[in-house]
């Protein structure tokens, strides 16, 4: 019999589709099915989008998938959506908006559901994404839900984190201020036919020169980014240094979009050149690989107190109770499986 992963390598897309949901429902059998299909996979191109609420992300991915497909290019889209909290299930459905490319069977988009995630990303992206590698996108777009700062998550699976920013968002500058510049290798002014825009480019590009004068003193910002980018270059003196371009777009009139698409392009060709590529890629799999290990010592943890029946609840009520304190229990707990 051949299996689901033999059939999404052969184009199988209801098969795919199938896997993607497995992967999203934590079905048991899929974790197999990316064991067999992760040999193939490390080729696609992988492009992040993330930024604000309101500030025109699915519409930008639409006319960025529109710009690839007409290079002939084939393109998988995930767009990660905010919860239901009726269904669990994602609310937005970019797909929806993204109806001009439905029959196009080079075209493959996925919308998914954070379920509680607080990175932007939901847990399956990955797999997800891995799937979408693996039928041989050429591009991989990952749209993530509109959560701000907290976004971060996005620069550990792309190659190119692009951050739209909007203006008449008050905040929106402000929460990239807070931690996504590190992670920003391209900034999409989007709407930028409204009253700000220029203001909004002025205060990026202030920014920027701020990481520039401070790049000689990295601080906490730095060093998550380092761990999830594989050694970034903060100096200008450094030969690796990127210094990301600030693009204006009107994405639903489709003007810019080129050139944001000419921009993620010198991204690309810039990694190849300074192999920042590569150490994107090993720090990509360090992150999940960290993640499969921490979700298997997880899963182990609570099948220990599981077979012990009633033990978690009651474990649980003498912490509400304050009779023992949570710190020692973990630790305990962790001894007992040889962590």
């Amino acid at each position: 019999m051949t299996s689901i992963a033999d059939r999404v390598l052969q184009g199988d897309v209801r098969a795919a589709a199938r896997l993607m949901r497995d992967l999203d429902d934590a079905v048991p059998s899929a974790r197999a099915a990316l064991q067999e299909l992760f040999p193939r996979t490390g080729r696609a191109f992988v492009v992040g989008l993330t930024g604000a609420p309101g500030a025109g992300k699915s519409s930008l991915t639409d006319r960025l998938v529109a710009h690839h497909r007409a290079a002939g290019k084939t393109v998988g889209v995930v767009a990660v959506d905010p919860t239901s909290p009726y269904t669990g299930g994602a609310i937005l459905g970019d797909r929806i908006r993204m109806q001009d490319h439905a029959l196009d069977p080079g075209v493959f988009i996925r919308s998914m559901a954070t379920r509680g995630n607080l990175g932007g990303l939901s847990r399956a992206t990955a797999g997800v994404v891995a799937v979408m590698d693996a039928m041989g996108k050429d591009v991989v777009v990952v749209e993530t839900v509109g959560v701000g700062q907290d976004e971060i998550e996005v620069a550990a699976l792309a190659h190119t984190v692009v951050v739209v920013a909007v203006p008449g968002l008050g905040d929106d500058v402000q929460a990239i201020k807070a931690g996504v510049l590190e992670i920003a290798d391209v900034f999409a002014v989007n709407k930028a036919d409204r009253e700000g825009a220029d203001r909004t480019v002025r205060d990026l590009q202030q920014m920027l020169e701020l990481r520039r004068q401070t790049a000689t003193r990295p601080g906490l910002e730095h060093d998550a980014a380092h761990e999830l980018r594989g050694s970034p270059a903060w100096s200008p003196d450094d030969p690796a240094f990127w210094e990301p371009p600030i693009v204006k777009t009107v994405a639903v009139r489709d003007e810019g979009v080129g050139d944001l698409l000419a921009a993620i392009e010198r991204h690309r060709q810039h990694l190849e050149a300074t192999g920042q590529r590569r150490a994107r890629e090993v720090a990509r799999a360090r992150a999940a690989f960290l993640a499969l290990l921490r979700d298997r010592l997880l899963a182990g943890a609570l099948e220990r107190l599981a077979a012990e029946e009633g033990h978690l609840d009651a474990l649980a009520a003498r912490i509400a109770d304050h009779v023992e304190d949570p710190f020692r229990l973990a630790d305990e707990l962790a001894a007992r499986l040889g962590a």
